[in-house]
């Protein structure tokens, strides 16, 4: 059975945009069908704010994967790309979260789905508002559009 899947891509160390093509290229290759991708996204640090500004991206996918398969494959791509867990909101020279998994609501000890964040982050709102206005977030019941408009976040997001 194929998922509808939507990933959010960050990078704010090295060769951010290189890193942001190299995830996208192992999300393909190894989780599933990209579907397709908004453009790249600059914003300020979000949460630790000392640190290098990030680009993210979003990218939907297709996948036969279960949630935790997911969640674990995508553990071992952030590995191989060098992704080294310090500190919570730390620099990362890449980051793959789930945001969500069709229209599916997922809570267990180490996955959220949907992604706990995405209300409050311009930078996860503005792509998902691009590629997907219109899905609804499973237990809020609003779009994307609509929760980018109703974001209170202060940050700009700088489409590159």
């Amino acid at each position: 059975m194929n998922r509808q899947v939507f990933l959010l891509l960050g990078s704010n160390l090295g060769d951010r945009k290189l890193m942001l093509k190299k995830a996208a290229g192992h999300i393909g290759t190894r989780l599933g069908t990209i579907r397709q991708t908004s453009s790249v996204y600059e914003t300020s640090a979000w949460g630790k704010e000392d640190q290098p500004a990030f680009l993210n991206q979003v990218v939907e996918i297709s996948t036969t994967y279960t949630p935790h398969k997911l969640l674990k494959e995508i553990a071992k791509i952030e590995e191989e790309l060098g992704r080294v867990r310090y500190e919570k909101w730390g620099e990362r020279v890449i980051d793959i979260d789930i945001l969500y998994f069709n229209s599916s609501v997922v809570i267990t000890s180490n996955l959220e789905i949907p992604h706990s964040g995405i209300p409050d982050r311009k930078f996860t709102l503005a792509p998902m508002a691009e590629i997907a206005p219109d899905f609804k977030h499973p237990v809020l019941g609003k779009t994307q559009k609509e929760l980018l408009e109703a974001c209170m976040d202060p940050l700009e997001v700088e489409k590159q």
